[in-house]
């Protein structure tokens, strides 16, 4: 399904630690990340880091195409969904999806990985994919790889 693999996911892992070492910002940090993984390419389109601000996720970067969604209540979309039920979100076709927000019109599906401290979110990473079942298990993996090296990083 993609060509990214743990080695991929593990090589984004140092680069991040590495930035940090070198006092790199959150926001440098959430945008090495969003860049490295869009370079994975396909189903990879865009991706997108939001911060946890109170009952708000805040759009703090990104790679690939822009979003009016900057800011995103706890609950809304599958973004706030899964802050909502405490658990990444897998959506192999968003059209089934009843409160979806649609970044754009060619998004099919959509992964959306946690970024936590044991039971304390600070973020996610939000993926959308052109294709319909866009990500697997695979995928999941390595965006959850990146994702809990950011929570140290953070």
């Amino acid at each position: 399904m993609t060509t990214s693999s743990a080695s991929e996911a593990t090589k984004v892992v140092r680069a991040l630690r590495a930035a940090q070492l070198h006092d790199e910002s959150r926001q440098a940090l959430l945008q090495m990340a969003c860049e490295r993984i869009r370079a994975w390419g396909a189903p990879y389109t865009s991706v997108y880091a939001y911060m946890l601000d109170d009952n708000e996720l805040v759009l703090e970067a990104h790679a690939g195409r822009d979003t009016d969604h900057t800011r995103i209540p706890v609950g809304k979309g599958v973004c706030g969904t899964a802050v909502a039920e405490q658990r990444d979100q897998n959506v192999a076709d968003v059209t089934a999806i009843g409160n979806y927000l649609a970044c754009n019109v060619f998004t099919k599906s959509e992964l959306v990985v946690l970024i936590r401290r044991g039971d304390h979110i600070l973020g996610q990473i939000d993926i959308d994919s052109d294709v319909p079942n866009g990500f697997g298990e695979r995928e999941h993996a390595d965006i959850k790889e990146v994702a809990d090296a950011l929570a140290v990083l953070l």
